[in-house]
């Protein structure tokens, strides 16, 4: 094999929601000339990012009663600037539908956690406000047909709820990429990395196309990031609990995104329905949370990478051991894996959706087959327990992006923290305009 005479200032693996708003940054707002764009797909975001594998939402931090005020004050920022590039380059609406959404809180409980949750967050969010019963009806006309009129209920709400094909804001990030003719941006489509390794003051990358130097490389390839941060040393203190979801379909039911008030202890979100993406006749319920042992979902051969990730350590068994030990998550666990039981699965899971949709039928839900995506969840082998939220690994010149949610909602200021750190791997003759950025992405006028 020959050797390669070109050297990329930086080469991006994964070109899912996250790799492709990092080039999207690097192109626009950098002084780098000599970018790289890898995906062993033949097309981007066939991953996480596709329509089909992700909770198709842009997370705000608003009714994601899960989040603290502090978390949501972080991601309403990093999703507000998602939503403004949307609201400047989408206008024909291509990539995204606006849709009201709520969190319903049923029974005393739940009602005073949204209540208390509300004069927290009301200054943040001067859009949410409280809905009790006859208004909750007139929005969503289905979640009060059928209840109880003595149980109580009252909803969080507000109009700034995002559907998004994350796939097709892919394609966006890497398109407006592409028009900096001024630059030179290699894309490198069906090309798998095989091995990465450091070559003096450069990488050198192998994949089944050839070898790849770089002087910077992001390695933005979900679970695989792990992976490929192992074989180079770092990260040895992780491994990954990689979460599958999955969801249900029915006929519209619901008019905008309503959910259920957030489980506590867990990192997966709460069930929820919301218009198909692509199809607003048709409404989404999920996901599901099933514990698999892959880093791909429905790709079995990423099953012997996975143990690769995890390793067979006295320290991994026992931190698997340790999280799964929790009644309350190992219960959690099973149910999700009984929900993707076929007869029984569906009747399970119709007990949930009933929550909110109390007339929904057993015949109106049909599973999503090959619906959902999956979601790598950090362990940290040192304190045996899970880290929640996105995870990143910095190495010598070298970054590793784990993206579980809200990955996608945050992926532009993902990128621009990425821009920031390349730029001084580089050196100081290389420059990230970060004011321009966020200027460019700054409130935009629909």
């Amino acid at each position: 094999m020959s050797s390669p005479t070109e050297i990329y200032d930086v080469a991006i693996i994964g070109a899912g929601v996250s790799g492709t708003s990092l080039l999207y940054a690097l192109s626009h707002y950098t002084n780098l000339n000599n970018l790289l764009l890898i995906e062993k797909y033949e097309e981007v975001a066939r991953v996480n990012s596709h329509r089909t594998s992700n909770s198709q939402t842009l997370h705000f931090g608003d009714i994601e009663t899960n989040y603290t005020l502090e978390t949501a004050q972080k991601v309403n920022r990093a999703a507000s600037l998602v939503k403004n590039y949307l609201l400047r380059f989408d206008r024909d609406r291509k990539i995204y539908t606006q849709y009201s959404k709520m969190v319903l809180a049923v029974g005393a409980e739940q009602i005073k956690t949204l209540e208390r949750r509300y004069t927290e967050f009301k200054s943040l969010f001067p859009e949410l406000r409280l809905i009790e019963r006859e208004e909750i009806g007139a929005i969503e006309p289905n979640v009060l047909q059928g209840r109880d009129e003595t149980e109580e209920i009252l909803a969080l709400y507000t109009p700034e709820g995002y559907t998004i094909d994350f796939q097709k804001l892919s394609q966006s990030f890497l398109d407006r990429a592409l028009e900096r003719t001024d630059k030179k941006i290699d894309l490198r489509l069906g090309t798998a990395i095989n091995k990465i390794e450091r070559e003096g003051e450069l990488y050198r990358l192998e994949s089944d196309r050839g070898s790849i130097l770089a002087k910077t490389v992001t390695v933005a390839a979900g679970a695989h990031s792990l992976l490929f941060a192992k074989s180079l040393g770092y990260g040895s203190h992780y491994a990954l609990l990689c979460a599958a979801g999955s969801f249900y379909s029915a006929p519209q039911v619901l008019q905008g995104k309503v959910y259920s008030v957030q489980l506590k202890k867990l990192p997966f979100a709460a069930i929820h329905g919301d218009p198909e993406v692509d199809d607003p006749n048709t409404t989404r319920f999920g996901p599901t949370a099933k514990v698999v042992p892959l880093l791909e979902r429905h790709n079995y051969q990423t099953f012997w990478d996975y143990l690769r990730t995890a390793g067979l350590s006295l320290d991994a068994i026992a931190s698997f051991l340790k999280i799964l030990a929790d009644p309350f998550f190992f219960t959690y666990i099973l149910r999700n894996f009984l929900y993707d039981v076929p007869g029984i699965g569906k009747q399970l899971f119709l007990r949930e959706v009933r929550k909110i949709v109390p007339d929904i039928r057993f015949q109106d839900l049909r599973y999503a087959r090959g619906y959902g995506g999956l979601r790598p969840q950090i362990v940290n082998l040192k304190t045996r327990s899970l880290e929640l939220g996105q995870a990143k690994i910095i190495g010598d010149k070298i970054l590793f992006n784990i993206t579980p949610s809200p990955g996608a909602s945050t992926c532009l200021q993902n990128a621009a923290e990425d821009a920031e750190k390349i730029v001084g791997f580089l050196g100081q003759e290389y420059t990230f305009d970060q004011k321009a950025f966020y200027d460019d992405l700054a409130a935009v006028s629909r």
